[in-house]
């Protein structure tokens, strides 16, 4: 059998461009030989003490909060289980959009959650097999210190410029590639091998344009 090349993966479970990223991924492990291995970092952790509008600062004021579930789910159960709790989150969150950035937070200022937030997270962790309690880890600050050590070592391999997603393999890291829609089958494995080809090339750093679309769920 072909060995399987490790791809190593930073999301934060809120930001809809990693979520498309990330669908990607998946399609390609079912058609070239890599292997995802799914890291949380946070948009909360990124922003501190940037420039933001007032409308995303109110999104990060709660976005911790989805992240922590996570760490506290692998510090559990292992790393492994966070691609398919990911997976659980993001498809309710993105594709089905029933957990809002105004719903995370509770009715008032503070460490809550509302009731649409342990709700759609507690039918997560049961979907992917796992404890529904661990959403209770969103309202407390024990987890914020491995929140950060995840983070620093995922955007310790790319600049503080950046965001997410971060993809590293063959010990080269980068941010995206952010795509819309996510491509399937074969059209996955083309970008894929594109993306290897410029990881494997000494000395290649960026790639950009404008968005001209936004994220497209299926």
């Amino acid at each position: 059998m072909t060995e399987r090349i490790p791809v190593d993966f930073w999301f934060d479970p809120i930001c809809p461009w990693a979520w498309m990223t990330s669908r990607w991924v998946h399609e390609v492990a079912a058609v070239r030989p890599i292997e995802p291995r799914w890291h949380i970092m946070s948009l909360a952790v990124l922003n501190e003490g940037k420039d933001v509008s007032p409308e995303y600062k109110e999104i990060l004021k709660h976005a911790i909060k989805p992240v922590r579930v996570l760490q506290a789910a692998a510090e559990k159960y292992g790393e492994g289980v966070l691609g398919s709790l990911y997976t659980e989150l993001g498809t309710r969150i993105h594709n089905q959009g029933r957990l809002k950035s105004a719903e995370i937070g509770g009715a008032e200022e503070g460490s809550g959650v509302s009731e649409v937030f342990r709700e759609v997270v507690g039918e997560a962790l049961e979907a992917a097999g796992l404890d529904p309690a661990l959403t209770e880890a969103a309202t407390t600050t024990q987890y914020d210190e491995a929140v950060r050590r995840s983070h620093e070592r995922g955007i310790g391999l790319v600049g503080q410029e950046v965001g997410t997603p971060v993809i590293a393999v063959d010990e080269v890291a980068f941010f995206g590639p952010v795509v819309s829609p996510a491509p399937k089958g074969e059209d996955a494995a083309k970008l894929w091998d594109g993306v290897l080809l410029v990881a494997r090339t000494d000395g290649f750093f960026e790639l950009k344009r404008s968005r001209t679309r936004s994220p497209i769920f299926d």
